[in-house]
């Protein structure tokens, strides 16, 4: 009968020692044995007649070590289960020799581990976080380059005998030249199609009265304005930071002149753009605009607030965690013995450590919201998501039958359902929305008004410094 005892070797850390007696592994390293001797193929004998000596000598260490391991291991987690202990990871089994393990002499054994166990603790009050939701102005300015933006994609092309306005579209070949201004050899040869209006002035000035077929040569980083320049480099394959870079000489090679006729404000284009038949007007379709803009903002100001509760809540929840038993797992799961790969060192696993908490802590955090708020995501859910994700990538659920209706939609979802990672990533991510729905129920943000450019330049500063 197996003996389980218990001590503290540090904060939330416990020693287990699992004691079996030879009642406990014997009769299955018994029966091991003849199951062996009867399938074994040894030249020499006929199957199944192998004499039982020569088995135990040639299987019984192995056979008796993992028949006592396998003993020991049931022990340790019907004990973690009956105590309904709440372990970080899997028991550590302190360093044993297993050499003490004879077949011929066998006895009684003991075996340590250690655990981590999980903290009791209280979450941060949601309700007194200083919380800020803003709202984003949308401003006409917004309006207008959007439908600026529809009206240009939306609109035809028409040819061009020459260059003679900001609205020409200009088909060119961006060809690379050496300091002699000969083509670079293995160097950078590139379509690219661009609006008149995308050149710096100058450039503009000089292109002006070309036809398809003329040549100019230009300095990359003196023919494109800031914005311009980073879209255009990037095409190039170059970076708008490097002055090596912004000194380069290109041909430009005419190859197509082209003006965009942007397309009228008419029902025709409302309901290609809206369909659905409620947009009739240009002030309907301002509207609309409008709303798409707002919804965008929104969500972003939503994402926003949800950083700010991750934050609050990781930041203000006290977590105490054994952090010698975490260090000691980090090790274990780091060593590769099979590679040779040697575990991180020490200063490693010390500068890892704050980031690996703090992943822990939301960890934990998260798990006690939905064990506290019963969160569940149901098959249904899952599936109604894959359903969703499929129309999305379709082109928008406009186009598509809303239903499982159709046998090749429910048949792609049953494939989803049975690939265990998209499951498994598209459960956590529905259940860290749900947990994050529900934390937006507990606060009281204070109502902030802010330019689009302001939140974004926000935005982006918070991620530069933090990267959770």
């Amino acid at each position: 009968m197996a003996t389980i005892t218990k001590e503290p070797i540090g904060q939330l850390h416990e020693k287990i020692s699992v004691k079996i007696d030879k009642a406990d592994y014997l009769p299955s390293f018994e029966k091991s044995l003849k199951e062996y001797s009867k399938k074994a193929s040894i030249q020499g004998f006929r199957p199944g007649k192998v004499p039982a000596g020569l088995i135990k000598k040639m299987y019984g260490p192995s056979l008796f070590t993992d028949e006592v391991l396998k003993s020991v291991d049931k022990e340790l987690i019907n004990y973690l289960q009956t105590e309904k202990a709440e372990i970080f990871a899997q028991p550590l089994p302190v360093e044993t020799d297993l050499a003490k393990l004879d077949v011929n002499n066998p006895d009684d054994y003991s075996f340590d581990f250690e655990i981590g166990l999980k903290p009791e603790f209280t979450l941060a009050d949601l309700a007194k976080a200083d919380i800020t939701g803003y709202n984003i102005d949308i401003t006409d300015e917004m309006i207008n380059e959007e439908a600026d933006r529809l009206q240009n994609r939306y609109g035809n092309m028409n040819d061009k005998e020459a260059v003679d306005g900001g609205n020409n579209v200009l088909n060119v070949t961006f060809i690379e030249l050496d300091a002699n201004g000969n083509e670079l050899e293995g160097g950078t040869k590139k379509d690219n199609s661009l609006l008149l209006s995308y050149f710096a002035k100058p450039v503009q000035k000089e292109l002006n009265g070309k036809k398809a077929g003329d040549s100019i040569t230009i300095v990359l980083g003196k023919a494109f304005e800031d914005k311009e320049l980073e879209a255009v480099a990037a095409d190039l394959g170059l970076n708008k930071d490097s002055d090596e870079d912004k000194k380069k000489n290109f041909k430009l090679d005419i190859t197509k002149i082209s003006e965009l006729e942007k397309r009228e404000l008419n029902e025709e284009f409302f309901e290609q753009i809206f369909p659905g038949g409620e947009v009739k007007t240009a002030e309907d379709f301002r509207a609309k605009i409008k709303d798409q803009i707002f919804n965008y903002w929104a969500s972003q100001s939503r994402n926003q607030i949800q950083d700010q509760i991750f934050h609050k809540l990781v930041e203000n929840t006290t977590i105490e965690f054994p952090e010698a038993f975490l260090r000691k797992w980090l090790v274990t799961q780091n060593a590769n013995p099979e590679s040779g790969e040697p575990a991180k060192t020490e200063e490693q696993i010390n500068s890892e450590m704050p980031t690996f908490l703090n992943q822990l802590k939301w960890t934990l955090i998260s798990e006690k919201i939905v064990k506290d708020q019963q969160i569940e995501v149901t098959p249904d859910e899952l599936r109604a998501f894959a359903q969703a994700q499929l129309f999305n990538y379709m082109g928008g659920s406009g186009m598509m039958p809303d239903s499982e209706e159709q046998p090749w939609i429910k048949d792609y979802i049953d494939r989803m359902m049975k690939d265990r990672k998209y499951v498994e990533d598209t459960y956590n991510r529905l259940q860290s929305e749900k947990v994050f729905e529900w934390a937006e129920t507990q606060i009281k943000p204070t109502a902030k008004q802010i330019s689009a450019d302001n939140f974004t330049k926000m935005v982006n500063e918070h991620q530069h410094t933090h990267h959770h």
